[in-house]
């Protein structure tokens, strides 16, 4: 599987100070991090192919934070979201929790509880994006099965054992074993459960 490119954590605060002190607070730890004054700014520059996370203050001029936050869902745009709130703003950030961001922090803030959740946002699109690079791996794989191939892969997912599908397909075990090895490899799987997931991810199952 190819490996993803360092994460970026993504601020967007349309205060300079905040910005800044949120700048030195992310690097001291060795992540990358972009900033950003407005939505709009971070939208000129955004891509979503690339690995990260975004820190999000609530409130802004023009675009709001849950805005902002609206147009990603809208365009299926999954990079994890904290919300940065100030006390009175907290039923703004529970309303952005329930639109799918993964945490949200109380102003003023501990350091290290900040850094904490951005490391387990940046893990959790780590997988996230691992899981997308699986799938598509998986769906190609689909793609160059051969038709005795699929016969097998449809009845192996099924739950069939390898002496059930030869007397079925007119085959011997052995070939039956050969075509499921060759099966998990151009699927890219080690095991049957692992083929059963990916081939249901895939809709191949009915």
């Amino acid at each position: 599987m190819t490996e993803l490119p360092q994460a970026i954590t993504y601020v967007i605060d349309d205060d300079n100070a905040v910005r800044e002190s949120l700048r030195w607070l992310i690097e001291s730890v060795g992540l990358r991090v972009e900033t950003f004054s407005s939505a709009r700014e971070f939208l000129s520059k955004f891509d979503s192919k690339q690995p990260g996370c975004i820190v999000l203050d609530v409130r802004m001029p023009e675009i709001s934070g849950l805005e902002l936050q609206e147009y990603l869902i809208t365009h299926q745009i999954q990079t994890p979201i904290i919300i940065i709130t100030g006390h009175g703003d907290v039923p703004m950030a529970v309303r952005a929790l329930k639109n799918g961001a993964v945490d949200f922090i109380e102003k003023p803030f501990n350091d290290q509880t900040l850094l904490d959740r951005i490391q387990h946002a940046l893990q959790q699109d780590a997988e996230t994006r691992n899981k997308q690079a699986a799938l598509g791996e998986a769906m190609a794989g689909l793609g160059h099965l051969t038709k005795r191939e699929h016969e097998v892969l449809e009845r192996v997912i099924a739950g069939e054992s390898s002496k059930r599908i030869a007397a079925a397909l007119g085959l011997s075990t052995k070939t039956v074993e050969a075509h499921r090895a060759k099966i998990m490899q151009k699927l890219h799987v080690k095991s049957v459960a692992e083929l059963v997931r990916v081939t249901v991810a895939c809709g191949e199952t009915r």
